[in-house]
């Protein structure tokens, strides 16, 4: 999961959707549904900006440990081979690439400080 999670920091999310849907392992599908996730909580705070007009790029995405579940597969005489079923926690942050548009106001105050 982590390499994939490699493949896609930085990049656009358009992009970063379009590599994970051609992506060999399974853990692509998955980061893609999370991915999906986190722009449509995008949308939901900042329903005053279109999508198209943002463009969106992933901030920060890193892949933590999750619980793990143990098992044991019989083995040959009498011993028992521990399966280990990992699972992970995935953290996707993404942002605006454009930059914020200023009221007039906020415009005349940041030139005034400058100056």
């Amino acid at each position: 999961m982590r390499l994939i999670a490699d493949l896609i920091r930085g990049q656009r999310v358009s992009r970063a959707l379009g590599l994970l849907k051609y992506q060999p392992q399974a853990g692509a599908a998955i980061l893609q549904k999370v991915l999906l996730s986190a722009v449509a909580n995008w949308q939901q705070k900042n329903e005053d900006e279109r999508i198209e007009d943002a463009d969106l790029y992933v901030k920060t995405i890193f892949v933590d440990g999750g619980p793990m579940l143990k098992r044991l597969r019989p083995a040959p005489q009498g011993r028992g081979h521990r399966i280990r079923k990992r699972s992970n926690h995935i953290t996707i942050v993404i942002d605006s690439a454009a930059a914020p548009v200023l009221s007039d106001s906020e415009a005349t105050t940041q030139t005034s400080e400058n100056e």
